[in-house]
This record gives structure tokens, C-alpha cells and sequence, in this order.
């Protein structure tokens, strides 16, 4: 498993204080017994790969509560353990209670979708990577969620690294002066430039890329299209769309260095958990 990403604690705060803002923007109607002391737990309802939990052990802390957490974040958890315990006023815990367990359960479908590709794949070598089609708001917790399930982050915005689409193909009007024009960035960027050919990709090999991504291509043609591009340069592969874990082998076993995969975020299931006040 791959190193997760470390964020720095007054930026995931402030997100996290939105989210809570977001839930309770003119406080919680609902008032019982606000003031009691309570403890509680958070419990998997279902077995998953846990992610996410510190975020929650957060929430919990911004809303004045103590909080424990029992299971890590990449471990896997089963059905009835208990994930995080959190004690505090019941007006502090319950205001907590909805954006840890919506963090929780998100991030934690995210990495079991993650480790569920990166597991097809993994005999082969081969890196697993998110994309940026992720939900408004909550990329920078999917694409942690990504990592603790094994794979990589690959762009986490725009100004990570040089990626010519086919649509900068079509303003620049071929594959060679797009990757051209997208070379005057800066030295520190790799240039990627996704292709849907075999011609298109052997194109941006010779134009100077150091990436090529074949985009939505049947499996046969990116199978030539492997072989073609080691023959003229030195380059990283990385094939993307439709890929999933029932297809991912298939992909892996012709030769690519990267499998890229919008499925592991956009369409990842969200995990079963609840909090119970157990005091």
C-alpha cells in the first residue's frame, strides 16, 4: 500500500468546519437534554476498507467533544466493530454525528473501491489511478480516501501536472502542436497527452511526451498501441475509461504502467455506519 497523503491540519479543518456549517448553519432545532454528558460509539454496519476516521476523530474535537479512534485508516473492519468512540455534551456530539459519519462512510466506499481494483492489478506491476471526476467540495478527501485503498492520486487540480485532452487537440488542431504549445510550461511539469489512436499516440511520443494516456481504445488497440509506443520512445502508458475491476486484468496483461479509473471515485458505494449513545 502506498503512502497516504499528509495534509496539514488547518487546512482539513476549515473544510471540515464548512461541512458542519453546512449541516447546522442556524445551530439543531431538535433539543434534548443538550446539556447531559454522553458517551458514544461509532459502529460498521458492514465489512470495508476504513478511511477517514481521523477526519472524523476531527469533527468530533471542532464540536468540543473528546474522541477515540480504534481502527486506522487502511485497515479493514468488520460488521459491528467499533470504528471511533467520542464523548462530550449531547448537543456537541449529535451537531458532530452526521459529518463524521458522512465523512466516514464516503471516504471509507472510495478506499474499498480503490483496493478492490488495485487488487485485479497488483500481480502485474501496475499503479491504479484516480481521476479528478470527483464530488465538488470533497476531492481533497476522496483522493486520500484513493490512497489509503492503494492507489495513487494522480492529478489532485489543474496545476499538477501538463495534461493535453482531446479538446486542447482540437483548438490546437494536431497531437504535435499541442504537445508543443504544452511544453512551454514550466521544466518542473511532466507533459501527459491523451489519445484515443494508435497514430495519435505514437504522434506524442515523437512530439516529446512523457506520458500517453489511451483513453476509451478496445483493449486490441491498446495492445498495439503498447507495442508501437516502446518501440519509438521511453515513455509511462497509462490506459483509461470503462476500466473496472471485472475488466482491469485484461488491461494489465498487455503491457500498461497505469490504469486510470474514474469508477474507483464517481461510482464507489458509500459504506453502512451509525453512532450510538451507549452512556
Amino acid at each position: 500500500m502506498k503512502a497516504s497523503i499528509t495534509l496539514p491540519k488547518p487546512v482539513v479543518e476549515e473544510y471540515i468546519k464548512r461541512f458542519i456549517e453546512e449541516d447546522a448553519f442556524y445551530g439543531d432545532c431538535t433539543v434534548v437534554f443538550p446539556e447531559v454528558v454522553v458517551e458514544a460509539e461509532v459502529v460498521a454496519k458492514e465489512s470495508f476498507l476504513l478511511s477517514g476516521v481521523e477526519f472524523a476523530r476531527m469533527t468530533f474535537e471542532l464540536c468540543e467533544c473528546k474522541a477515540k479512534v480504534l481502527k486506522r485508516d487502511g485497515s479493514w473492519v468488520g460488521k459491528g466493530d467499533i470504528i471511533l468512540t467520542a464523548e462530550g455534551l449531547a448537543k456537541d456530539v449529535l451537531l458532530a454525528e452526521r459529518t463524521a459519519l458522512n465523512i466516514i462512510q464516503r471516504m471509507s466506499g472510495v478506499a474499498t473501491a480503490t483496493r478492490k481494483l488495485v487488487s485485479v492489478v497488483e500481480p502485474y506491476g501496475i499503479r491504479v489511478a484516480a481521476t479528478r471526476k470527483t464530488t465538488p467540495g470533497f476531492r481533497l478527501f476522496e483522493k486520500v480516501a484513493v490512497t489509503h485503498g492503494g492507489g495513487d492520486t494522480h492529478r489532485m487540480s489543474l496545476s499538477d501536472c501538463v495534461l493535453v485532452k482531446d479538446n486542447h487537440i482540437a483548438i490546437a488542431g494536431s497531437v504535435r502542436r499541442a504537445v508543443e504549445e504544452a511544453k512551454k510550461a514550466s521544466f518542473t511539469k511532466k507533459v501527459e497527452v491523451e489519445v484515443s489512436s494508435v497514430e495519435d499516440a505514437v504522434e506524442a511520443v515523437l512530439a516529446g511526451a512523457d506520458i500517453v494516456m489511451l483513453d476509451n481504445m478496445s483493449l486490441k488497440e491498446v495492445e498495439v498501441a503498447v507495442k508501437k509506443i516502446r518501440e519509438v520512445g521511453d515513455v509511462l502508458v497509462e490506459a483509461s475509461g470503462g476500466i473496472t475491476p471485472e475488466n482491469a486484468e485484461s488491461y494489465a496483461m498487455v503491457g500498461v504502467d497505469i490504469i486510470s479509473s474514474g469508477w474507483i471515485t464517481h461510482s464507489a458505494r458509500a459504506v453502512d455506519v451509525s453512532m450510538r449513545i451507549i452512556k
